[in-house]
Formats: structure tokens, C-alpha cells, sequence
């Protein structure tokens, strides 16, 4: 299963850029079930945690991609680990962006073999082992292999895909699952210099005059930034080409299945297809990818479905293809697409895909949508809005989503809005919103453990400030700890450094020396089942919060 991180509809050559190579993408769309209609979520911890499990995000505890809000919960099941239950080896290689510490890491949760980059991108605050390389995150990496820091050369999107090769290699005489899970082209766009040179001359708003006039609107900092992520997804296409000719090298061509999909649409203003919307958008431009799914042997005959798929539908339909089963004790939002696949059932079932995004936690009637093969309802407005303030949209008479129909189809709409009534209102019950997913801290599986930015909740969008308040949710061990808390900016002041774990509090007077790091030894904590931990300098009437912290218990 080959991921790629905020690369759209329209960053293929297959989906009709003249601009952007793909010529391995394009071969494997021509061998592949080319899913026209499928759909994920609008940002990409969400689209990871349904393309897990087979269930809506918000069911897993995933709800947000920082702030607290991009950590799965360990009793969901993935499918990694029902394959690897069933004799599968496992392997991750890239984005995980599921949760950074125990239980929660991609080894925790079904994968053998494991080498990622912490939380949602490297360089990002979360992913506190690149950030500091700042222009150069994405070359020479320190990376997380087997939950073990490792230092790597070369570019990431060729690192992983190395990785991933030599996983198959390694693996290639018994059943495998391979997860490649590219972080590009999300940013910050960096990509070797041989590939930009090749988009260094291209206007990446001509080609598409008379049909999408409004990408005479880009800027050049757009048109910038379009020819940098086509060349990132020209290395990754490159990639695509070594692994399938790997597969080939091998024999397994012949019995492997391949799927190939986006996590969600770009994030900056390119050809996406003519939709309306970008990324963290429930309008089609943010949520309608690509979908292939390239049987053993291909499929010399290309073939496109407009079946109404989405991302919580993988997880089953692999389990039915490696003859595995998920969890019968929760539910499973997805469905099997083998019926589309093998059986080239034309018959739509009667189905609905809901989708929204805001901040936190979803926030009624605010870019969110639920809809059909036909039918879309989208909601922009405010909780108490009468219909007349929704859209409605006939996917198949008006794909770009212009013309709102909901004056000219009022029942419909009602009927659709009472059906996301009832989608928004069960999943909002899910128990891991409320039991938010937990760090645990002093076990034995992870000691010592770093919280990262990341991960803490508290004010909305907690990045790089100072002044902010935060929290990381965690299980504490009781023990003696030390404790180390690392600072963006150096402490030149006098201060106060407190740490709050429940209903224990330990502070220390500080002096300000231009340091970075501050210790706390032989810290005695409490055991906390379910609580939270936070930190801040006191200094001068403000209160910093630490960049990271790390919790190290003695034996």
C-alpha cells in the first residue's frame, strides 16, 4: 500500500497535468481498477487512522492533526496487526503520524519493522529529531527506525522507498504487507535540485486556460511552489518505478496486489481537476483522490469505477482479499470494494460518506458534508441555520460542485441533512473523544519518554509559541524520575520552573544563563491511571512552555 502525503487530483499525468511526470503512476493507472469516485479525509491524520482501521476517524480518537489530536487509540485494531496475527510480516516506511509514544507507534500496532519520522511532517515542531535542520529537514535525516533513533543520508522520499525495497527483498518468500507512506509533497517543499531543474521553465497556470480559467490567478509564489511539488512527485514517481520493477525483479508481480492513494488534496493553489477546494476542504478539491488498485499479474485493460469508495473501505477489502478478518466488536464503517474489483459489480449500493474538518473537535455545520454516488449536502454555516443555508450539489450533473441546488431540491436536502444529523451526532459519542487516547509514561515498552508539541492539547494551535498553555494526556507508572525540559529559546532571566502531574505539583527557582535545557532529578511522581502533565517557566509575568519534555524513570 503506497501512500503519498497532500499530493491532489490534478498532480498526475493520468488525471490530465501536462505539466508533471508520472510515467510510472500512469503505467500503474493503466494496469490498475482506477477508482474515479473515492474519497478520504481533508487532512491527513484522519485519512491514516480510516485507512487503519476501516473506521471513521473520530471513532479512533484521531480528530485533529497536532493539538493533541493525532493520537490513535490502542484498542483500535489495525489492519497490520490482523494481517500480522495471520503470518504476514509487517513493515511501515515513512508517514505514521498516528501517535509518537507508547502504545500508540506504528510497532505497537501491527508493524513488525518500522522507519518513520515523528508526528505530522518532518521539520515540523512535532518531529523534534529534523526540526532544527529547518531548510534541510528533508535530506539527511535523523529518522526512527524500530522506535530507535538512526542517522540516514539522502533525500526522505528515497530513503523510505530504499527501506521499503530491501523490506520486500528481505520478505519476498512469504506473505507481506508493506505500507510506504511518503511525507511528500507536503511541506516544506524540498526536493533535490536534478528534479526542480526539470520545472524550472514551466508556467504551471498555462495548459488549462479555456477550462479552468480561474488558475490565471496564481501567483508566482503559487506557480513557485506547483513547480516544486511536481518535481517532489516526480522523485516519488521515480521511487514508485524502482519498487515496481523490484516486484517485478522478484516474481511477485504475479500475486502481489498494489494500492496506490493520496491522503488528502494540496494544500497549495495548482490544476486539481477543475474542483472546488484544497486540503482541510469537505468541497471535492480537498477529499477526492485517486484510488488504483492493481490486481496480481495488472490488468492489460484499463478500467475506471465510479463506485462511491472512500478510505475506511482498504482495511476491509484487504482483509477479504489476505482472507482476514476484522474486529467484530465495534463497527466497521467501510465495506469490502472486491465486488468492484474482481466481480466488476456496476451496482451501487446505497451508501453514504461522511466527511468534515475543523480544528479540535468537529464543529456543527462548519465544512462538513455528507453524501451519496449522486448527492452531496454541505454544511458552512451556523449550528442553528435553516436549510436554505446548506449546499446541495448534483455530483454528476455539476462535478465542480457551482451550481447549489437546495431551493430546487428542499426535501432531498432535509432528508440528507437528517441522515448527517444522525452521523455527526453518534460519532461525537465515540468513546475516544471522551477517554481521549493516553501517553503512558514509565513503562518498560518506552523509557524514557519524549512529549512532543505535537501531541499536547490545551490552547488551539499550539506550534512554536513561547506563551501558550499546554498538556500531554498520559498514564503514569509511580517512580523517581528525571526530567528534562528543552526550551526554543535560551532562559537569560531568573525564573520559576513548574511541573504539574494531577494533583502534584514540584517547582524549582531558575537561574538565567542563556541555557536551553533545564533538569528536575529524582522526581518522585504518583501513579495516574488517566490525567494530565504540564509544564511552563514562570519568568517575569510569563509562562513558557517547553518545547519538549523528556521523562526518564530510574530502575
Amino acid at each position: 500500500m503506497i501512500i503519498t502525503d497532500d499530493q491532489g487530483f490534478g498532480d498526475f499525468g493520468f488525471t490530465g497535468n501536462p505539466h508533471v511526470l508520472t510515467p510510472h503512476l500512469d503505467r500503474l493507472a493503466s494496469e490498475s481498477i482506477y477508482f474515479t469516485n473515492f474519497h478520504v479525509s481533508p487532512v491527513c491524520a484522519p485519512t491514516r487512522s480510516s485507512l487503519m482501521t476501516g473506521r471513521y476517524s473520530l471513532r479512533t480518537g484521531v480528530h485533529d492533526t497536532y493539538n493533541g489530536g493525532a493520537i490513535m487509540a490502542t484498542e483500535e485494531v489495525t489492519i497490520a496487526e490482523v494481517l500480522s496475527e495471520s503470518g504476514y510480516r509487517t513493515g511501515i516506511f515513512g508517514k505514521w503520524h498516528l501517535g509518537d509514544n507508547y502504545p500508540s507507534r506504528p510497532r505497537d500496532q501491527g508493524f513488525e519493522t518500522a522507519l518513520i519520522h515523528l508526528s505530522g511532517g518532518m521539520g515540523q515542531v512535532g518531529d523534534f529529531t529534523t526540526y532544527f535542520q529547518g531548510d534541510s529537514s528533508y535530506f539527511n535525516p535523523i529518522l526512527w527506525f524500530n522506535d530507535q533513533t538512526c542517522k540516514y543520508e539522502g533525500y526522505c522520499s528515497d530513503i523510505f522507498t530504499t527501506a521499503a525495497i530491501d523490506f520486500i527483498v528481505k520478505q519476498h518468500e512469504q506473505p507481506f504487507f508493506c505500507y510506504l507512506s511518503f511525507n511528500a509533497p507536503h511541506t516544506p517543499l524540498q526536493v533535490p535540485g536534478t528534479y526542480l531543474d526539470r520545472y524550472g521553465e514551466i508556467d504551471p497556470s498555462k495548459g488549462f486556460e479555456e477550462e479552468f480559467p480561474e488558475l490565471q490567478r496564481m501567483t508566482e509564489r503559487d506557480k513557485d511552489a506547483a513547480r516544486k511539488v511536481y518535481a517532489m512527485v516526480d522523485n516519488i514517481d521515480e521511487n514508485i518505478g524502482r519498487l515496481l520493477m523490484t516486484l517485478d525483479s522478484l516474481n511477485l508481480s504475479d500475486n502481489t496486489w498494489i494500492f496506490f492513494l493520496s491522503d488528502n488534496g494540496p494544500q497549495q493553489i495548482r490544476y486539481n481537476g477543475g474542483m472546488q477546494g484544497r486540503k482541510g476542504s469537505v468541497y471535492r478539491g480537498g477529499i477526492r483522490v485517486p484510488l488504483l488498485v492493481r490486481p496480481p499479474g495488472g490488468d492489460t485493460t484499463p478500467r475506471k469505477t465510479d463506485f462511491l469508495a472512500a478510505h475506511i473501505d482498504i482495511a476491509p477489502t484487504i482483509a477479504e482479499l489476505c482472507q482476514v478478518h476484522l474486529p467484530e466488536d465495534r463497527i466497521i464503517d467501510g465495506q469490502s470494494l472486491i465486488s468492484s474489483i474482481i466481480q466488476r459489480d456496476s451496482i451501487y449500493t446505497d451508501r453514504y460518506f461522511f466527511s468534515y474538518w475543523s480544528r479540535r473537535f468537529p464543529e456543527k455545520y462548519h465544512n462538513i458534508s455528507l453524501q451519496t454516488r449522486q448527492y452531496k449536502l454541505l454544511g458552512h454555516t451556523d449550528y442553528d441555520s435553516p436549510i436554505n443555508k446548506f449546499e446541495l450539489y448534483d455530483l454528476d450533473a455539476d462535478p465542480a460542485e457551482q451550481n447549489n441546488l437546495v431551493m430546487h431540491k428542499t426535501a432531498l436536502a432535509q432528508t440528507m441533512k437528517a441522515r448527517l444529523d444522525s452521523f455527526f451526532n453518534a460519532l461525537l459519542l465515540s468513546q475516544h473523544l471522551h477517554e481521549p487516547p493516553l501517553i503512558f509514561i514509565g513503562h518498560a515498552q518506552e523509557n524514557p519518554v519524549i512529549l512532543n508539541r505535537n501531541d499536547a492539547a490545551g490552547e488551539r494551535g499550539i506550534w512554536s509559541q513561547d506563551e501558550i498553555y499546554g498538556y500531554w494526556n498520559v498514564q503514569i507508572q509511580p517512580g523517581i524520575y528525571d526530567v528534562r525540559f528543552r526550551f526554543l529559546h535560551p532562559i537569560n532571566t531568573k525564573g520559576r520552573m513548574i511541573l504539574e502531574t494531577g494533583p502534584q505539583i514540584v517547582q524549582k527557582s531558575v537561574e538565567g544563563h542563556g541555557q536551553v535545557l533545564l533538569d528536575f532529578n529524582e522526581v518522585v511522581l504518583p501513579a495516574i491511571t488517566r490525567g494530565q502533565l504540564t509544564a511552563f517557566l514562570e519568568q517575569d509575568g510569563r509562562h513558557i512552555l517547553p518545547f519538549w519534555i523528556e521523562l526518564k524513570k530510574r530502575e
